[in-house]
């Protein structure tokens, strides 16, 4: 803005008053302070609103970038699925082999392919191989009880005589 010093707005000052007059002078000054508030906040609301505008449109390249990015990205994992894919593919079609015929050996192959089995896991055996400070804790009961002995055990003492 315009620079004014000391001496300047002494002037200016000295000539309201000659001019305008000691009435009115105070009411004057009031209006121009009004004025020159409102001319400042117009010009701050200018600058912020080009600021607005220039950080807008940075975040519109940036946005732009990253889309492009991403889809770049999207492409080469595209590609890269579709080329395993057709690796697969190929793979498959040259180990594909039919049913077994009565021989035991499959067509195609060179080695009989293994029946399966059944792993044959044992429950009791699994409940055996815990840990007795584990059954402990949670209450898993470690010998058989009859029904009889299990409330006998539970039966709250009898008040003695």
């Amino acid at each position: 803005m315009i620079d004014f010093g000391f001496d300047k707005i002494a002037l200016i000052g000295a000539v309201a008053l000659v001019v305008i007059g000691p009435e009115r002078l105070p009411k004057v000054a009031r209006t121009v302070g009004h004025l020159l508030g409102k001319a400042q906040r117009y010009v701050a609301d200018v600058k912020a609103e080009v600021n607005r505008s220039i950080e807008l449109e940075e975040l519109k390249k940036m946005k732009s970038s990253f889309e492009e990015a991403a889809h770049d990205v999207e492409k080469t994992v595209n590609s890269e699925i579709q080329q395993t894919t057709s690796d697969l593919d190929r793979s498959w079609s040259e180990g594909t082999y039919t049913l077994p015929t009565d021989s035991g050996q499959h067509e195609g192959l060179s080695t009989p392919v293994p029946e399966y089995k059944h792993p044959k896991k044992n429950w009791r055996l699994k409940r055996g191989a815990m840990p007795q400070w584990y059954k402990q804790r949670h209450g898993i009961r470690g010998k058989a009880q009859s029904g009889a002995a299990r409330v006998a055990r539970f039966r709250p003492p009898r008040p003695q005589a």
